[in-house]
């Protein structure tokens, strides 16, 4: 009790420090997946679902998520070693096109841990384990339960033969999607109902009891309760630190696209005046409906 405690405290602490200083710790995002299936009872049924395999030893994992105190950029969510295969796990609860470049930098980190003590200049090749990289997804906009997404499409110049390629699976985890995997998994079904109660409840009541109420009625119908039951305190505190990012998040986005579309109408609001003080109706009406001419009259203007 003591041990959670000073997790707990230790959470809060940061957490209102963070909002002191209107900001939001990216490094707590997942912390409640993160928590659940950092048990390799819970972790093993995950990776049987998802690649369905039929393992049923939890002391086969082999745990080497990066921890780097230091350098938290470094830090990734769950991965682990399992019959000669890398498997990396991050959830998300936005949608984001770098992962595949942030999964890259885990597994180069990784793999030069696991051959530090390697010839890796001698003529013997050095053998790895497999890598797979998934990510689970539960954010508000609407993604298709699977989809790729490669580091090749961030590159500037798509080349045919591309040298370098790294393909990470998304997998839309929120309830009513991927049933399939969900019925192979009651902890990540039973996580995903738990997300949608909270998210449910606070329409009608504050963030504490909305959490305080999605725990209740979670272990009174068998939802994760074991967890729940032995982490009441620092789950509840969990949630409501990452809904609060998860909300700040929106916001700045939202704020963000509201600057953008007033700095876009006041462009061209200057354009429009700019054009009538010279009588050019004309460009006025084409460039209503010609984006490229539009433009074309922007950089006329050094606008």
């Amino acid at each position: 009790m003591e041990k959670q405690s000073n997790v707990t405290g230790n959470l809060q602490g940061y957490a209102d420090q963070e909002k002191r200083k209107g900001g939001i710790n990216r490094t707590y995002k997942s912390r409640l997946f993160e928590m659940i299936f950092s048990s390799k009872k819970e972790l093993l049924e995950l990776y049987n679902a998802v690649n369905e395999t039929s393992y049923e030893n939890p002391e086969e994992l082999e745990v080497n998520t990066l921890e780097n105190a230091i350098y938290m950029s470094m830090r990734n969510d769950l991965s682990f070693i399992i019959d000669s295969r890398l498997a990396l796990y991050e959830h998300q609860s936005t949608y984001n096109p770098n992962l595949p470049l942030r999964f890259l930098m885990y597994a180069a980190n990784l793999y030069s841990n696991m051959t530090k003590d390697r010839n890796l200049y001698g003529s013997r090749p050095v053998k790895l384990p497999a890598p797979r990289f998934v990510i689970f997804y539960n954010g508000l906009s609407e993604q298709p339960d699977r989809q790729i997404i490669k580091l090749s499409d961030v590159y500037e110049v798509q080349d045919k033969e591309i040298s370098l390629e790294l393909k990470a699976v998304m997998l839309n985890i929120n309830r009513g999607h991927n049933e399939r995997l969900m019925d192979k998994c009651k902890t990540l079904k039973d996580y995903s109902i738990y997300v949608d109660k909270v998210r449910e409840y606070t329409k009608s009541m504050t963030l504490e009891d909305a959490v305080e109420k999605a725990i209740t009625e979670c272990i009174e119908d068998d939802i994760l309760a074991e967890f729940l039951r032995n982490n009441r305190t620092e789950a509840k505190n969990v949630s409501i630190f990452e809904y609060n990012e998860e909300k700040h998040m929106r916001q700045v986005k939202e704020e963000g696209r509201e600057e953008g579309e007033a700095y876009t109408l006041e462009r061209v609001n200057h354009l429009i005046r700019l054009l009538a003080s010279q009588n050019r109706t004309e460009d006025i009406v084409r460039a209503a409906s010609d984006r490229e001419w539009q433009e074309k009259l922007f950089k006329e203007f050094g606008l």
